[in-house]
């Protein structure tokens, strides 16, 4: 006796092509560069911590006859140049994991959420968000990731 079949269609992906292993490969080495330049970006943040703790424990640096510059100045500085710190190296992070989740096909929710928030730094990120929208639209590709 024959199989009865199935009324709704079978979709099956080819396997999937060189060309779009290529582009996921080139796309994961962009994410890497883009996670570096990210984290090297956050750097000069440093400056600003430097410049918050002179203003805590050397009041008297910054002002030769005038008062002294209130603590919570340079308490102000340290927070919110730890704060751009420790975001840009996070974002950086989120950019190096997305590269490697390229290279082992997972995760691609968290590939598609920092594409989304590269696109926000123009222009580098922009242009790469988008490429990577493009190469993870393909049904092949698509079909690789677990």
């Amino acid at each position: 006796m024959a199989e009865p079949q199935s009324p709704y269609p079978v979709i099956s992906y080819a396997p999937q092509s060189t060309q779009d292993q290529e582009h996921l490969r080139i796309l994961s080495i962009c994410w890497y560069v883009m996670a570096g330049l990210s984290a090297l970006s956050s750097c000069p943040a440093v400056i600003y911590i430097g410049m918050g703790g002179v203003m805590v424990f050397s009041p008297r640096t910054f002002g030769s006859g005038s008062p002294p510059l209130p603590a919570f100045m340079g308490w102000m500085f340290i927070g919110l140049g730890l704060a751009t710190l420790l975001i840009g190296w996070g974002v950086a992070g989120l950019m190096a994991w997305a590269a490697r989740s390229l290279v082992t096909r997972r995760h691609i929710v968290l590939i598609y959420v920092v594409a989304a928030l590269a696109c926000l730094s123009v222009p580098l990120g922009t242009v790469l968000g988008i490429f990577t929208f493009v190469v993870l639209a393909r049904p092949n590709v698509r079909g690789s990731f677990r």
